[in-house]
């Protein structure tokens, strides 16, 4: 069946180059409808002027009807920041936590099963160490009053003290607000396991986790978020967009990944002595695979939870459409794009693909129209391939694609908004301002997540180690750093040389 579908390569690149020409031309086309029918609203409205008394008539008409079918405001429920607000603030925080779970098993099912305990446990640790490093320090540093570079006062917070009540007088909301940001941090940190997984210290990752919830995050967070709560950080005020995170969760997270791989160095086996890519497969598609759609399921909660809002600003349902299209979009891109690279459609590329496309429409899930978030996901879904190949050009080793999936296509989805944006992208409104806007932002999130992520991950390294040794490596950090296995040892199968079973 594979065969009698298979072309020489050239023309899938047609096919391919045709299918993103359809999708990038029918949003413009729309758009450009769209225009002639508003100039035209107006010319048929002249033809037809009303009279001054019909005119007042229906004004008023319409103002009783307003008056009618407006809810009426309940004070601390349904006011903006009210408690209704809370309520789906923490059913969307709900929501994201699950994807702890999906990112435990996507890093779980693409490695090896003698390592499925260890990605367990930084799995947990990331939560467990996020949850209270946020809560004591980093929520401060990211929204608290700013002295220009971060926070400086919520520190331990308490969403009911005189402090917190000063910003958003209803608590509920303000423990709401708590609680979603934390499991955002959480998210930022657990990027880092897949990343370095198989060889690295169980002891020097929890110091890591540490430094990265309480400093790395929350200060580039305040740059850019730090307005949600108290005030603008420097980085919004130069009109910097990224409305649920591309560059200031998933980026951040993928700039310390890769400073951690580089650090670490590739695991053993990966490349041959003449340089070639050996793959280690994962040991579960099908646990890689239920966690993508977990991941998916939750990033509705990541993106449309952003709001904190049932009512105002952008709507909630629009932006589950949005990262819906571009989550489905990414997956036929990385399909597409395996299939030509490698002759055959690779799962876990393409599930790769579903992930890459949520990621690029994090930053505009509330400013980009359906088709350019559909756009904007295919693109995020062939750029993983292409990264994660380029990656492995260059010997560093990612054994889940995590630097590709939120490093690379965060910066790709950041970079969307000033291209694709609805009013001020640079193709709908021809003008580059938003596009810089975006930039500094981009260059600015990798210059301080990977710089100050290297010096980390090397002081680690120099102090109390970095990676295992050869032999706990070989054979498997579940049995060396945890005293089991994830499953009974006679399924561990593989040999000493791969899967590390101890004989």
């Amino acid at each position: 069946m594979v065969s009698s579908l298979s072309l020489p390569n050239r023309a899938w690149f047609a096919v391919l180059a045709i299918a993103l020409g359809l999708m990038v031309s029918y949003p413009l086309s729309a758009q450009d409808a769209g225009t002639e029918a508003s100039a035209e609203a107006p010319m048929a409205e002249a033809e037809a002027p009303m009279e001054e008394g019909d005119l007042k008539a229906e004004e008023n008409a319409k103002g009783v009807d307003a008056e009618a079918n407006e809810a009426p405001t309940v004070p601390g429920i349904t006011e903006p920041g009210g408690d209704l607000d809370a309520l789906w603030t923490c059913l969307a925080a709900f929501l994201v936590f699950f994807m702890q779970a999906g990112f435990a098993l996507v890093e779980a099912g693409f490695t090896r099963a003698k390592n499925a305990c260890n990605i367990i446990m930084k799995n947990l640790m990331d939560f467990a160490i996020g949850s209270l490093g946020f809560w004591l320090v980093g929520f401060g540093l990211m929204f608290g009053t700013t002295n220009g570079l971060f926070g400086t006062d919520q520190f331990m917070f308490d969403g009911a003290s005189p402090e917190a009540l000063a910003v958003k007088p209803n608590p509920t909301f303000n423990w709401a607000f708590l609680i979603f940001q934390t499991v955002f941090c959480a998210t930022a940190a657990t990027i880092v396991s897949g990343a370095m997984a198989e060889r690295t210290k169980f002891s020097a990752y929890l110091v890591y986790s540490v430094l990265i919830t309480c400093i790395v995050y929350p200060i580039f967070g305040s740059w850019a978020w730090g307005g949600l709560y108290t005030k603008n950080g420097w980085l919004a005020d130069k009109g910097f967009l990224d409305y649920a995170g591309s560059t200031v969760v998933h980026s951040i997270g993928g700039w310390c990944a890769l400073a951690g791989a580089i650090t670490i160095g590739p695991r053993i086996g990966k490349y041959t002595a003449d340089g070639k890519v050996k793959p280690i497969p994962g040991h579960s598609i099908p646990l890689g695979a239920l966690g993508v759609f977990i991941l998916w399921l939750g990033w509705f909660g990541f993106n449309a939870g952003s709001t904190t809002a049932i009512t105002g600003g952008a709507p909630f349902a629009y932006i589950c459409i949005t990262t819906n299209l571009a989550a489905a979009s990414g997956v036929v891109g990385a399909l597409i794009a395996s299939w030509i690279m490698f002759g055959k459609p690779d799962t876990s590329f393409t599930l790769n693909g579903a992930l890459a496309g949520l990621v690029s429409i994090t930053a505009g899930c509330d400013c980009l129209s359906p088709q350019w978030a559909a756009v904007a996901g295919l693109v995020g879904g062939v750029i993983v391939v292409l990264s994660c190949v380029m990656f492995d050009k260059l010997k560093i080793d990612d054994p889940v694609g995590a630097v590709s999936v939120h490093g690379v296509c965060g910066a790709w989805g950041t970079l969307a908004v000033g291209l694709f944006m609805n009013e001020s992208g640079l193709v709908n409104s021809g003008d580059p301002t938003q596009l810089f806007a975006q930039l500094i932002g981009i260059v600015t999130a990798f210059i301080w997540a990977f710089t100050l992520s290297m010096i980390i991950f090397n002081v680690i390294k120099f102090t109390m180690g970095l990676r295992v040794t050869a032999e706990e490596e070989m054979q498997g950090l579940d049995i060396h750093e945890h005293g089991m296995y994830a499953y009974p040892a006679h399924l561990v199968t593989e040999g000493t040389s791969q899967a590390g079973h101890v004989s």
